[in-house]
């Protein structure tokens, strides 16, 4: 697997599993309705942030995306943030692990001291491990901060860790 820079010519590649996942509503507080171009918008940053994808080297298939960024303006723009979206046809093949430790070196050597992560659906127990395996821990939790289609409301984490 390669992770490279996501250039405009990846979003065709993405949007098809972003769209999924964002119309799932069950991990993103992103709005539900977004279209192709406010996606775009959505993903793919501009420097100093960054985007980059994961890339199956032999096929060149774009397995999933990860974006990073400043958490915080002003004062607080020494912590970082980032968000992951992995093409469920290619989960379980450690694309989330790999884009994580990809944003936290690219945070680390950026200069950032804390990565943050603002909104993490208490029921994604899969994302929830992962962060916790990489060193993040539940720093607090907004009680029903979240409306699952499935679950109904349930806890949005705010997790955290020391580059």
């Amino acid at each position: 697997m390669l992770i490279r820079e996501a250039t405009a010519e990846d979003w065709p590649a993405i949007w098809p599993f972003f769209h999924t996942i964002v119309a799932a509503g069950e991990t993103f507080t992103f709005p539900l309705d977004l279209d192709v171009e406010q996606g775009r918008g959505w993903w793919l940053l501009d420097a100093p942030n960054r985007t980059v994808v994961a890339v199956d080297e032999a096929t060149g298939a774009v397995l999933g995306s990860a974006k990073m960024n400043r958490n915080h303006q002003g004062n607080g723009s020494h912590i970082a943030s980032a968000s992951y979206m992995v093409d469920p046809a290619h989960s379980g093949r450690g694309v989330g692990r790999a884009l994580a430790e990809y944003t936290l070196d690219w945070a680390r050597e950026s200069g950032y001291r804390a990565m943050q992560f603002n909104a993490v659906v208490a029921a994604n127990e899969r994302a929830v491990q992962l962060y916790r395996s990489l060193g993040f821990d539940v720093i607090g939790t907004l009680p029903e901060g979240f409306r699952h289609p499935e679950l109904g409301y349930v806890g949005l984490h705010i997790m955290h860790r020391a580059l």
